[in-house]
């Protein structure tokens, strides 16, 4: 694969049109109020509510889980504590 087929024509071509592009691009950007650092602000914003509407989720979960561990596990300790002992008077009655 030469640098034509990979860039899309002459190297130098390729550049010319896409700084032309990228000058029309700016100007409309900035006739909308866009700036570079309002741009990377509304990114890091969109980022962190993704990550809030992943990873918060998983949080919430782990919560309610920790929460009812809390009540489940020692419930099941003393049951299980109960049926050994059950099991071990029952063989020894025999």
């Amino acid at each position: 694969m030469d640098r034509k087929t990979l860039l899309g024509g002459s190297p130098l071509a390729v550049v010319v049109r896409l700084t032309i592009l990228s000058l029309v691009v700016g100007i409309v950007l900035s006739t909308l109020g866009i700036t570079p650092q309002n741009l990377f602000y509304r990114l890091n914003i969109l980022a962190d509510r993704l990550y809030d509407l992943g990873f918060k989720s998983f949080e919430w979960v782990f919560g309610y889980i920790l929460l009812g561990a809390m009540v489940v596990v020692p419930i099941w300790l003393i049951a299980r504590a109960f049926g050994l002992l059950k099991k071990r008077t029952s063989n020894s009655d025999q």
